[in-house]
């Protein structure tokens, strides 16, 4: 579970959306495919300007709920790339809420994504190796 003194991460988000009620059930949960599709996209983003092309979601790893989101609430997803192989990459994402009129706020989920750079022909191709920090 997320500790109330942990921060979301200091870059920018990839993705910053307001939860609405057309992203709920019957019962106004909050979807976790949506969550899950906002983190996708946000990974796709980290892999196809790391990869300068085109580049498909082949894994989801570890994805766990750990705090609800609520109708009204800013979601921010946070994506970086965590390593890279030959043809894949390893995206590290986080998503956050902070509810609308709040200052705090809370890690709901995180995962990581794989993706394969693919080229015109639909088969992987190479990727470049992760810059040294």
């Amino acid at each position: 579970m997320a500790f109330v003194d942990e921060q979301p991460p200091e870059h920018s988000p990839a993705v910053r959306v307001i939860a609405m009620p057309a992203d709920t059930n019957p019962h106004g949960d909050i979807f976790g495919g949506w969550l899950m599709s906002l983190m996708d996209s946000a990974a796709g983003s980290v892999a196809a300007r790391h990869s300068k092309g085109r580049a498909v979601t082949i894994a989801v790893e570890g994805m766990s709920f750990l705090r609800p989101v609520i109708v009204g609430d800013e979601v921010s997803v946070f994506a970086s790339l965590a390593s890279v192989g030959s043809t894949s990459m390893k995206i590290a994402v986080e998503a956050w809420r902070r509810a609308r009129h709040d200052d705090r706020s809370y890690r709901v989920t995180q995962a990581t994504f794989t993706f394969v750079a693919i080229g015109e022909d639909r088969q992987p191709r190479s990727v470049p190796p992760m810059a040294d920090v």
